[in-house]
């Protein structure tokens, strides 16, 4: 009895270590998929290592780009449903719920577009005459920044600020049929601020100025022309986005001359508006048709015969700069009982997928 005890007590043993030498084993690897170039202090083996990681992840994704291609060709070859492409996960689009996104069967957003400050110029029932000033003490590049400006807006007049109080500035637009206001303030001899201001009812837009480019500084720019330019508004897509579109809109006339090839375009990008002003234009390149592999006659020329395709170029004029909402304001510029519609706090700046625009 005692010997068949310690036979069963040595096999229960030697289970004991082969399982512990198991559990080694699994430890041992997953620690070695789990090592990183962080965990080595050794500079040449974190460097080899980290060659390593990077090369396996280059062919993983050349191996995953040949399986798509190879499943879309199969697709096509027996005239299946080509499989869903997959949509890069980015801050836009996986932005926070907003309950102000316009939609686009909203009547009540159209019924109060058709009844707002702009709604006389969009209609082309008014022209926009813009007036643009400075703020007290401007700087060098102000006056050069203005000077692109008449030159980007149709029907803009530029005068000296002087000692004028803005609201005498607005009481002297009225009375002159000026439709906006746009002063150009600066800081530290550089332009930092915009403020557009609605004549005769508001709103009154204030927006930071940053990464401002002039045109001499663009490389290879052309020059604008005289004709009216195409707007281009991209990605306003809330109340207040359209709002500000709309003012933004309310600067140009609704008629653009399409003959001076010239489109002015404010891009919103995560509350950022981006400006841009080019001129394009349509050329005809020849393009060589690929030789068929089945045929090699010589004969047959019409198949390799050249075929012209339109092509679009631009050519960017400047200036170039961003533009950041801070307020949006009720009526004319007043500072002390002028109601706000919305004003930027740096509490609303939590989470980098939300955005108001």
């Amino acid at each position: 009895m005692g010997g068949k005890r310690r036979k069963n007590d040595d096999s229960d043993v030697e289970d004991s270590e082969t399982a512990s030498s198991k559990r080694k084993k699994t430890l041992t690897t997953e620690k070695k998929d789990q090592l990183r170039p962080s965990m080595i202090k050794n500079k040449e083996k974190r460097s080899e290592l980290h060659a390593k990681l990077k090369h396996q992840k280059k062919l993983d994704k050349r191996a995953k780009a040949k399986s798509r291609d190879a499943a879309i060709k199969r697709a096509l070859e027996l005239g299946e449903e080509l499989p869903e492409k997959k949509v890069p996960r980015t801050i836009e689009n996986t932005r926070e719920f907003d309950e102000t996104v316009c939609k686009p069967d909203d009547e009540e957003l159209f019924a109060g577009n058709d009844a707002d400050e702009f709604s006389s110029i969009l209609h082309q029932q008014q022209t926009p005459k813009i007036l643009i000033t400075t703020c007290r003490f401007h700087s060098t590049r102000g006056p050069a920044f203005i000077s692109e400006l008449l030159s980007v807006i149709p029907n803009a007049h530029y005068f000296k600020r002087g000692t004028y109080d803005l609201k005498k500035i607005v009481e002297y637009a009225k009375n002159k049929d000026f439709t906006s206001i746009i002063v150009v303030h600066t800081n530290r001899r550089e332009p930092d601020a915009l403020l557009i201001v609605g004549v005769p009812n508001g709103p009154t837009a204030h927006f930071k100025l940053s990464k401002l480019v002039l045109r001499k500084d663009i490389k290879n720019h052309g020059t604008p022309t005289s004709h009216k330019p195409e707007l281009v508004l991209n990605n306003f897509t809330t109340r207040l986005g359209s709002r500000i579109g709309r003012l933004i809109q309310s600067l140009f006339p609704q008629d653009p001359e399409f003959k001076g090839r010239r489109v002015v375009t404010f891009h919103n990008q995560r509350d950022f508006v981006f400006f841009r002003h080019h001129r394009y234009i349509f050329e005809n390149k020849v393009v060589k048709r690929a030789e068929s592999k089945g045929r090699k006659d010589k004969d047959d020329k019409s198949d390799n015969a050249p075929e012209q395709k339109t092509i679009a170029r631009l050519q960017e004029c400047g200036p170039r700069f961003t533009l950041k909402l801070i307020s949006l304001q009720n009526g004319t510029f007043d500072t002390k009982g002028g109601e706000y519609e919305w004003v930027h706090k740096p509490e609303m700046d939590t989470s980098r997928r939300r955005f108001f625009l």
